[in-house]
């Protein structure tokens, strides 16, 4: 493909890779998910069920320091594919709920690369990612996500974006996020994950051409799903589908909004200007 650099002929050796990570779910880790969401809730105790979203706090990559690249993640070639792009941003989930993680439990995710792609965009090269966790006790999987990475690569002089997706308007819930740099390091602790787009200011606007700190994906993410934790108590996901469409950044606040919608939610997360920056959609038990 024209305007390709490095080498892309062998990613696909990538697919089927196979790699268990084990942890234990402890109420601290769960206390501090609540405190991260501002939520009043009392200590949890074992055997209490995890909100969703929170499954992202587990299996730290425990990458030794000296074996991290420069933009803070593992360097790749090993379970991830040696892609030679620098810019490296979580695109989206499609997330089945078939049982119940709970406080106390040891869980184990089977990770595995279902596909790579390379494909030609109008910003250049793009590498698509496509993984599938199962996550669970040893007995069953208790959650299955299909997850979506993009690599990219740096921004070119003149590049002209494309054009924004309008944020929905028919909201009947919603409420402002001001993200700061102290709301994206607490994450960042929280999740283990060292990806400098999210605490290096002068790394992300200097060597990734972003304005300024990257909100995380799947914070985001999470965001959306404590909204609709907020607004249908007491209903449980039997699924969630989430696509990132545009970046968040730390330079001005954003809004997530929602409805429900019969046996089912819709969410999205709105940029300052009024664009569509992440769209999310769930469906009850």
């Amino acid at each position: 493909m024209s305007g390709m650099t490095g080498d892309f002929s062998r990613l696909t050796d990538w697919v089927g890779r196979v790699h268990e990570s084990y942890d234990t779910v402890t109420a601290g880790r769960m206390a501090a998910f609540a405190a991260l969401l501002d939520r009043d809730e009392p200590w949890p105790e074992v055997g209490d069920p995890l909100p969703p979203g929170s499954h992202w706090l587990f299996f730290h990559d425990t990458t030794r320091q000296s074996e991290l690249g420069p933009d803070g993640h593992p360097r790749r070639g090993r379970f991830f594919p040696d892609v030679p792009l620098p810019r490296r941003m979580w695109a989206g989930s499609r997330i089945a709920f078939p049982g119940v993680i709970r406080v106390g439990d040891a869980i184990v995710r089977r990770s595995e690369i279902m596909r790579v792609e390379v494909k030609e965009g109008r910003s250049g090269t793009l590498v698509f990612v496509g993984l599938r966790h199962a996550i669970g006790t040893a007995d069953y999987p208790a959650l299955v996500e299909e997850q979506d990475l993009v690599y990219r690569a740096a921004p070119r002089a003149g590049e002209v974006p494309p054009a924004p997706r309008t944020a929905p308007h028919d909201a009947a819930f919603g409420r402002e996020v001001r993200p700061d740099p102290v709301l994206l390091f607490r994450y960042s602790a929280l999740t283990f994950n060292s990806h400098r787009i999210h605490y290096d200011a002068p790394y992300a606007t200097t060597v990734e051409g972003y304005p300024g700190l990257v909100v995380h994906g799947p914070l985001t993410a999470t965001l959306l799903l404590d909204l609709c934790r907020r607004q249908a108590a007491g209903r449980n996901l039997a699924s969630f589908t989430v696509r990132a469409l545009a970046p968040l950044f730390v330079t001005a606040p954003f809004r997530i909004a929602g409805r429900l919608d019969g046996g089912g939610v819709a969410l999205w997360a709105e940029t300052p200007d009024g664009a569509t920056a992440m769209l999310g959609e769930g469906r009850f038990v």
